[in-house]
C-alpha cells in the first residue's frame, strides 16, 4: 500500500498550489540566508585565520608537508588540502593517498592521530598524505614552489587571502546547514508544544511504537528493511506520536535547500526511505517531509509519485491536517 492511500493527502495532490508555495518557500529561505550567512562566514573567517597562517608557515609555505608536521599538527590537514588544485575533498585525498579513512577522519574530526596505529605505519601513511598534497599544490596560488624560491610578501598575502576564503567556505557551509536544521526543528517544537505535545526525554526513548501519545522526539532511529530483507537503521529528524487509538507515528524528514539542483540530485533518497519503512512496518508509520527553500515542481512531483506528502515551513499549521 502506498504512503498516501491510507490517509488524505495534504499537499502532494495540490499541484495547482505548488508554484505559489515554491515561491513563498524560496523567499523565506532567501530572507533567512541573507540575515544569517554573512555573519556565519565572518565568524568562520575569524576562527580560521590563525590556523591558516600557521599551516602555511609550518609547511614552509606549502613546499614541505612532512610526516612530522602532520603528526604534530593533525589539525593542519584540513587547511593543507585546500592548498591543492583542485582543493581536495577528504574522501578524494584518502583515495589518492591510499591511507586508511580512519586516519584522515581522526585528524580532521578529533585533531589527533590514531594512538593504536604502529609508529612506522603512521609515519608511512602521513608521508603519503603529504606527498599527494605537495604534488597537487596549486601553482597559481603557490607559484614559488614550482620556481623553488621564497614567496614575496605580496604573493604570501594573496595566498593567505585565497586560502582563507577556501577554508572559510568549507567551514561555513556545514555551519549554515546545521543552522538550517536547528531552525526547522525549533519551528516544529514550538508548534507541537503549543498544542500540548511534550518532548520525550532521552532516557525514555526506546522503540518508536512505544512512544506515549502526544510526545515527540528529535533524531530518532527507526528500523527499516532494505531490498535484501536486512534490517537498516533509518535516522529521522523528528518522530511525533499523535493521540487516538488509530494513531501511528509520524516520521518527519526536515529538508532545507539553497538551490534547485542539489535537491533533484538527491530526491531518490526520500523515495528509498519510504520503501524501506513500508517494507518493515507497512502502514503502521507515516513518513512526510518538512520543506523550506528551493524545492521545484520536478522534486515535488517525484516525491508525490513515490507516495510522500509534505508541509512547508512557511505553513506549519498544515501539520494539523496530518492529525497533529
Amino acid at each position: 500500500m502506498s504512503n498516501g492511500k491510507m490517509w488524505p493527502k495534504v499537499n502532494a495532490d495540490k499541484r495547482a498550489n505548488w508554484p505559489d508555495e515554491i515561491a513563498k518557500s524560496v523567499a523565506q529561505y532567501n530572507d533567512w540566508y541573507l540575515k544569517f550567512a554573512p555573519d556565519a562566514y565572518q565568524r568562520a573567517r575569524t576562527e580560521t585565520k590563525a590556523v591558516v597562517k600557521e599551516a602555511l608557515e609550518g609547511s614552509d609555505y606549502g613546499s614541505k608537508i612532512s610526516a612530522e608536521l602532520l603528526k604534530g599538527r593533525p589539525d593542519f590537514l584540513f587547511v593543507l588540502r585546500m592548498m591543492t588544485a583542485p582543493p581536495l575533498a577528504r574522501d578524494r585525498l584518502t583515495g589518492l593517498s591510499g591511507v586508511p579513512k580512519a586516519l584522515v577522519d581522526a585528524m580532521e574530526n578529533d585533531h589527533c592521530v590514531p594512538p593504536r596505529m604502529a609508529a612506522e605505519v603512521l609515519a608511512g601513511n602521513l608521508q603519503k598524505l603529504g606527498a599527494v598534497m605537495t604534488k597537487m599544490a596549486d601553482p597559481e596560488l603557490l607559484p614559488w614552489i614550482r620556481e623553488n624560491r621564497r614567496p614575496r610578501a605580496d604573493e604570501l598575502a594573496g595566498a593567505l587571502l585565497v586560502l582563507g576564503d577556501r577554508v572559510c567556505r568549507a567551514v561555513a557551509d556545514p555551519i549554515i546547514r546545521n543552522a538550517q536544521e536547528a531552525r526547522q526543528l525549533a519551528v516544529l517544537e514550538k508548534y507541537l508544544v503549543a498544542r500540548g505535545y511534550a518532548r520525550l526525554p532521552d532516557a525514555q526513548r526506546s522503540l518508536v511504537f512505544a512512544m506515549p501519545a502526544k510526545t515527540f522526539a528529535f533524531r530518532f532511529n527507526v528500523p527499516g528493511k532494505n531490498e535484501e530483507g536486512a534490517s537498516v537503521n533509518m535516522p529521522m529528524d523528528a518522530v511525533v506520536m499523535p493521540a487516538g487509538k488509530a494513531a501511528v507515528p509520524l516520521l518527519i524528514e526536515a529538508k532545507s535547500a539553497g538551490d534547485f539542483t542539489n535537491v533533484n540530485k538527491r530526491r531518490k533518497e526520500e523515495a528509498t526511505k519510504i520503501q524501506q519503512l513500508k517494507a518493515a512496518h507497512g502502514d503502521r508509520v507515516r513518513f512526510i517531509l518538512f520543506l523550506c527553500g528551493y524545492f521545484d515542481d520536478a522534486y515535488l512531483g517525484y516525491e508525490a509519485a513515490a507516495g510522500i506528502d509534505w508541509f512547508w515551513e512557511h505553513r506549519p499549521d498544515d501539520l494539523a491536517k496530518f492529525g497533529i
